[in-house]
């Protein structure tokens, strides 16, 4: 399974305002949604490219009510996300899945208890090298995410 996370901006709940609209509401009833980190909407699609097909139809809220829009998909890493431009480029074959490891974003992710969604904190733009991504220093945190982006998503 292929998960998608949106990530809301500061000023909007984004569960709320998917929810309480018509269409975002119509798109999303057939899956079954989590909050995998604070202020985010979590659920799982059958693939990669219903994923990016979710993202696309959802594209007018993601825009006005989204800082980011996430893609975990286990045939390309188990643990890290792909930024939404990435994954489409993948779906697309602009890229190969091999080839999206080397940007990459990191959050520090803040938790206020076990069992809390915790936060997504000061992103670290790093490149892998051979030695692997540098060690996260922005913040003192004990979990970070990583996010792999395209390379003008890295440069912006």
């Amino acid at each position: 399974m292929t998960r998608v996370c949106l990530l809301g901006d500061e000023d909007h709940d984004l569960r709320f305002e998917l929810l309480s609209r018509n269409t975002s509401r119509e798109a999303l009833s057939t899956y079954d949604l989590d909050q995998p980190f604070a202020n985010a909407v979590g659920l799982e699609t059958v693939s990669l490219g219903a994923a990016v097909s979710l993202l696309n139809d959802l594209n007018w809220y993601v825009v006005r009510f989204a800082d980011a829009a996430f893609v975990l998909d286990p045939s390309i890493s188990e643990t890290e996300w792909l930024s939404r431009s990435l994954a489409e480029a993948v779906r697309s074959d602009d890229v190969a899945p091999a080839e999206t490891a080397e940007y990459c974003t990191i959050y520090g992710l803040e938790r206020d208890g076990p069992s809390e969604p915790g936060t997504l904190v000061e992103p670290l733009y790093a490149r892998r090298t051979d030695d692997g991504l540098p060690a996260y220093d922005l913040r003192d945190v004990e979990e970070t995410v990583v996010v792999r982006v395209a390379e003008a998503e890295f440069d912006a």
